[in-house]
């Protein structure tokens, strides 16, 4: 299996090394507390606190692991080389939809930093992928889930 790799932020990059260092020390540290605990309640057969713990180990060693991996494929984006000429990661692109009017200014960025209510969305969304390439005055047509719409780049920035 190919590695897949994610181009991040200083800030997006330090906040997955952080994720991943909570889990492996205090996530870990929980888990086997509760582990613990469970297990000095007797019979581990019919023990349901016992499986959950041990569920929930699961998922949680499951998730570092899958935190290792992005942490282990992830490139910092060197903001001084970014481009805004046309639209790509880390721009932050004011769209205009032709149809009623409405404009918004969204920030691409990597799928696992992306936040809407922060304005951030990911390069891998409909709207993110669109919009990618384009130039200032471009009209794109995006498939959305409500149909496609047409978005006129208003104004690109780094």
């Amino acid at each position: 299996m190919s590695a897949k790799i994610s181009y991040y932020t200083k800030e997006g990059l330090e906040k997955l090394k952080n994720d991943l260092n909570d889990l492996k020390t205090k996530g870990r540290a929980d888990i086997a507390r509760q582990i613990a605990e469970a297990r000095d309640k007797g019979d581990l057969s019919e023990n349901a606190e016992y499986d959950a713990a041990k569920d929930a180990q699961g998922h949680l060693e499951a998730r570092i692991a899958q935190l290792e991996e992005l942490v282990g494929n992830a490139r910092l984006i060197d903001e001084s080389k970014l481009d805004a000429s046309t639209v790509s990661i880390l721009s932050k692109v004011t769209i205009k939809n032709k149809k009623n009017g409405t404009s918004f200014t969204y920030t691409l960025v990597s799928e696992e930093e992306a936040d809407l209510k922060q304005g951030k969305i990911s390069t891998q969304s409909p709207i993110g992928k669109g919009l990618l390439g384009k130039k200032k005055g471009d009209v794109a047509l995006i498939k959305t889930p409500a149909g496609e719409i047409e978005f006129e780049i208003v104004n690109i920035a780094v």
